[in-house]
């Protein structure tokens, strides 16, 4: 390395906290079938399930594994669930950047039991992490261009997913990416969700902030919906009409019960807080094509929420959870891995000084516009990177207002006036290049904004006509993991009504081959195909083929499952599942080289 270079160090660390021990997992398996936990599923088999956590703490050592540069530090706890403990903005007095644990002290939050608050949490396959509390593997990884990545895995104990993620850091920038890398190693259709939980102490000065065109949140499952953010009406038991003046949900000072409130559309990709009393905060930025997800929760600045700050720290501080989700935009809502299928992806966090809340953001800057005093209109830029020699370009309409010579760096800040006068209609930051790093249109809040309506409760299954219908509503309960609702009476329904209704039976045959009750998952899948051939011997899906062959594999009849995955592979969208399967049987009968072409 050139000494010129600042340097990424990663190592492992041993560090003490005090802990309140846990009691010992419950030795009898226990079967939570309509058990609710989070709005979606909350059984545990076979996870080890532990009812007790004790009063009195101990002094106990963890394998930590800090990784910093000159911007950041950031401390990260493999032991306890992979999570993200700490980020430090070494720029700003070694600020906080989330709340900052400096004890473990777990409750029964948790799908199994224990689960601790602050840092960030990487919420998957559903919520909270059922290995929240479980240790990961993990590694360092040194690149080239000396950047590090410490990667942890898990293989989630529930469904057998696999879940990575990597904590990268670059040598001259204050941006944490984490590298997330899922993969169902199973031959099934598997539902999943993913959310960064960032939790971050907060005060009476402590805002967090959403993009600026967010107009209404929603409550779990789009149950309420509420005007963003100065709420309307009666939103999780409070009437916010009777408390005016103190209703801003930014603060969390005005939130007076447990709430959740999740973005349901912007086109920004951010969000965020700010701490006003030491001049700092973060941005958490991700690719809104498939991250919408945003969201920000409390216990409630009152009695109740007070009593689980005081369960959850020694400190008894209050906090905020401020949240990222990907392929969804609410909690409980899964998206789909599809046999041994891999999502990759990332999300980004940077500390923030001096700007505040910002109204833009990005990887590579962040803006703020707010009036002064003056008569002006102040501009303020930062970055997580060193930028020498970029333009900021200042529109009012189609015409040229001003041009600006901008330099930022980690920790730094550049502000402007601009006569308030001025009608900006569009501010460009350029780098030295020409190329765009960010813009930003600034637009006055509409007053009049029309809420949507929150969802219904879907029809139980002798009142819907439609068998088309009944098949969809089955789908919804399945992939939200649906605690009490049982989606196979509406598949049942429908193939009652037309038995050869070939989405129910493939539905219907999953379920089977699930519960290892083979000859009635073939039977299933055989009338679904009997009816997708009827007119034309090449369905339009291999999905009822690829399940034959997974029904075929397991009953050990492996010529019947050749055959059926390799009509499945026809189907792109099953090609890869199919010839993956087609690759453990060519190993069954020791064609390893017939295996390895169908794997390439």
């Amino acid at each position: 390395m050139n000494s010129a270079t600042p340097a990424v160090t990663a190592e492992e660390v041993t560090i003490e906290y005090p802990t309140y021990p846990v009691g010992e997992p419950e030795k009898h398996p226990l079967f939570f079938e309509k058990r609710v936990y989070q709005g979606s599923s909350g059984k545990v088999y076979p996870l080890p399930f532990i009812d007790k956590v004790f009063d009195v703490p101990e002094i106990r050592r963890y394998r930590a594994v800090r990784l910093e540069n000159e911007f950041v530090r950031i401390l990260l706890l493999p032991e306890i669930g992979g999570r993200i403990h700490a980020i430090q903005d070494k720029t700003n007095n070694d600020y906080d950047v989330l709340y900052h644990h400096k004890v473990i002290k777990p409750a029964l939050v948790g799908l199994s039991g224990p689960w601790i608050s602050g840092g960030i949490e990487l919420n998957w396959p559903q919520h909270h992490r059922p290995g929240t509390f479980m240790p990961v593997d993990w590694t360092i990884e040194r690149s080239v261009d000396h950047s590090v990545t410490v990667w942890m895995s898990e293989h989630d104990p529930l469904t057998r997913l696999k879940g990575m993620h990597g904590v990268h850091l670059t040598p001259d920038s204050s941006l944490i990416e984490l590298r997330v890398r899922l993969f169902n190693r199973t031959p099934y259709l598997q539902t999943f969700l993913w959310w960064a939980n960032a939790a971050v102490r907060v005060h009476d000065d402590y805002q967090s902030f959403f993009p600026p065109d967010v107009y209404y949140v929603a409550d779990h499952a789009k149950r309420a919906i509420s005007s963003f953010p100065i709420p309307s009406g009666l939103y999780y038991g409070v009437d916010y009409h009777k408390r005016p003046g103190a209703n801003d949900l930014r603060f969390y000072k005005n939130i007076p019960v447990p709430t959740s409130y999740m973005v349901v559309e912007s086109k920004y990709g951010f969000l965020g807080g700010f701490d006003y009393r030491a001049n700092g905060g973060f941005v958490h930025v991700a690719d809104r094509s498939f991250a919408p997800g945003k969201k920000q929760w409390t216990w409630g600045n009152s009695a109740f929420g007070r009593a689980w700050d005081r369960e959850l720290s020694d400190d008894f501080a209050p906090y905020v959870e401020l949240m990222g989700g990907v392929y969804t935009d609410n909690q409980p809502d899964f998206s789909y891995l599809q046999p041994y299928e891999t999502k990759s992806f990332s999300q980004f966090w940077w500390p923030i000084k001096g700007i505040g809340p910002v109204q833009n953001a990005n990887r590579l800057a962040a803006i703020r516009v707010t009036s002064d005093q003056e008569n002006n209109w102040e501009i303020r830029l930062v970055s997580p990177l060193k930028i020498e020699n970029a333009r900021l370009l200042i529109r009012s309409s189609d015409h040229l207002r001003s041009d600006r010579i901008v330099s930022l760096a980690p920790g730094q800040i550049w502000t402007e006036k601009v006569p308030l006068n001025v009608n900006m209609t569009l501010l460009s930051l350029f780098d030295s290049a020409g190329r765009e790093l960010l813009s930003y249109e600034p637009f006055i809040r509409s007053n009049s904004v029309q809420l949507p309506k929150p969802a219904v409760e879907p029809l139980d299954a002798s009142e819907i006509t439609s068998t088309d219908e009944l098949f969809l509503v089955g789908e919804h309960l399945e992939q939200y993991r649906h605690p009490t609702r049982n989606p196979e009476l509406y598949w049942n329904e429908a193939i009652r009504r037309d038995s050869g209704d070939y989405r129910s039976r493939v539905a219907l045959a999953r379920k089977c081959i699930g519960r290892f009750q083979y000859r009635e998952a073939i039977e299933h899948l055989n009338v679904a195909i009997k009816r997708l051939t009827a007119f034309h011997p090449n369905p339009v899906t291999g999905e009822a083929h690829y399940y034959l062959g997974v029904a075929f594999r397991f009953s050990n009849d492996y010529a019947l499952a050749e055959d059926a995955f390799g009509k499945a592979a026809w189907d792109r969208s099953w090609v890869q599942a199919a010839r993956y399967e087609l690759a453990l049987l060519a190993c069954c009968r020791k064609d390893f080289v017939r295996a390895g072409e169908l794997l390439r």
